[in-house]
């Protein structure tokens, strides 16, 4: 007969296959949290935030506050600055994850890391995601194409300055066609505005 695992055991099985552990998780899965506290108090869990944890021993990517963001707002995309630096197509490095939400979409309260939140509907949402693995955990962002769109639409947000750079990367790096700027730059609602700037990089 199979030995029966302690709830040590089971967390830190937890925390290796999905890389960031909420404590809610953990008792939704009948386990009392006082062992989750025992074991950052042994060094064995490394507290990231308000009720979110990973092991001490686990595989940290640079792109980790990416994935403690999306663990603690599932339904959320990664998208403007976020997005351009996860692509290389910026010489930022953002100290907020950027994140797009439905604009009906309650805004997160989050401890960690700081998050900016930006609102889309419909395809402006939808389209142009894509899904990466990230230390056990589905990270969505958008592609680079509706990144640069993005940037275009949210020129007040970021500047402009960023935008035509993300452009101009985007295209030196063949990150995408011209074709697909199109597409999302219509999706987005700001074709004529990138126009001019598509026309000069060509």
């Amino acid at each position: 007969m199979a030995r029966k695992s302690s709830p040590v055991e089971k967390i830190l099985g937890m925390a290796k296959r999905s890389g960031v552990l909420r404590l809610r998780d953990v008792v939704a899965r009948g386990i009392h949290p006082e062992y989750v506290r025992r074991l950052h108090k042994r060094g064995l869990l490394v507290r990231s935030g308000r009720g979110t944890y990973f092991a001490a021993n686990a595989d940290v990517t640079e792109k980790h506050t990416l994935v403690e963001a999306c663990k603690r707002v599932p339904h959320a995309v990664v998208c403007l600055l976020s997005a351009l630096s996860f692509h290389d197509l910026t010489t930022q490095s953002p100290k907020d994850i950027w994140l797009s939400i439905h604009p009906k979409a309650r805004k997160p309260v989050v401890d960690y890391p700081p998050l900016r939140i930006v609102r889309s509907s419909g395809a402006a949402l939808t389209q142009g995601i894509e899904r990466h693995n990230i230390e056990g955990v589905e990270v969505r962002v958008y592609n680079p194409a509706k990144t640069v769109a993005d940037c275009f639409k949210y020129r007040n947000k970021i500047g402009v300055d960023v935008a035509i750079e993300a452009l101009r990367d985007c295209r030196r790096q063949r990150k995408c066609t011209n074709d697909d700027l199109w597409h999302y730059a219509k999706i987005c609602r700001v074709a004529k505005i990138m126009r001019p700037y598509l026309e000069a990089t060509q």
